[in-house]
């Protein structure tokens, strides 16, 4: 969505409306794939449809979740642990597939970040009143870059499960084995679609598993280095209507 889709603006293309019609009478659909809880991707696209949420957590197909992926309750404690030795001032949000939890006192600059990413937010005075298991996703903020200062500790406290750098400053912990790559698997094997005939556009970290699952891989020329590497295509920044421009000539072909 963020630095793919969205434009400098955090908006939809001008266009999209126009880009669903011609992908349906192609007999093709766009998924939205997203970092995003399920509930803001449903806000930004009322028509519906098929969404990858909370990087690969959520997967939802009409108006049914076909498929959730909790995490351990261990990896929750020992994720929370690792964050709150972590010197550099920093938020913990607690995904579910309904809501996501937030201590009351967090910083302005994390209340700005959560607004954006998250429509359903349940704020606590406490997080360990949260129940563990029903935790899907666990998303920290941190303001001063969450790669160099929140990666490492946070793989470390977790070594089995997903970590994942979302955004400059986010990190993204999801159950072993869950991304956007292995929701972009299922959801083509539900529809009977062979793999190679996906397409995938994605410009940071947590969209590296997806490119590398789909048939087609696009990195924007805004992408971080190791996307462009693997890329297929590289498609003008998301600023230059990069995804629009492209997929009008992949759907014209």
């Amino acid at each position: 969505m963020d630095g793919t889709l969205l434009d400098a603006h955090g908006q939809l293309p001008a266009d999209f409306s126009e880009l669903e019609e011609l992908a349906t009478a192609r007999g093709c659909e766009l998924v939205p794939a997203s970092g995003r809880q399920l509930a803001t991707l449903q806000d930004m696209f009322p028509k519906g449809g098929t969404f990858i949420a909370e990087n690969g957590s959520v997967i939802l197909r009409g108006s049914e979740i076909i498929a959730t992926f909790p995490l351990q309750e261990e990896t929750v404690r020992a994720a929370r642990e690792a964050a709150a030795a972590i010197s550099e001032a920093h938020t913990v949000v607690l995904c579910s597939p309904e809501t996501a939890y937030v201590a009351r006192d967090v910083t302005q600059a994390a209340r700005a970040e959560i607004s954006k990413y998250y429509k359903a937010v349940t704020w606590v005075d406490d997080l360990d009143d949260v129940p563990n298991s029903d935790i899907i996703k666990i998303a920290i903020f941190c303001e001063s870059g969450s790669e160099a200062h929140l990666y490492e500790p946070i793989r470390r406290a977790v070594p089995e499960d997903n970590v994942a750098v979302s955004g400059k400053v986010w990190l993204d912990v999801m159950a072993r084995g869950v991304d956007k790559g292995t929701a972009l698997l299922k959801l083509a094997e539900l529809a009977n679609v062979p793999i190679t005939a996906t397409v995938a556009f994605g410009d940071y970290l947590n969209d590296l598993e997806m490119l590398r699952a789909a048939g087609t891989a696009i990195a924007m020329d805004n992408a971080h280095p190791k996307l462009k590497e693997i890329a297929d295509i590289i498609a003008p920044a998301n600023t230059d209507n990069g995804v629009s421009t492209v997929l009008r000539q992949l759907l014209r072909t």
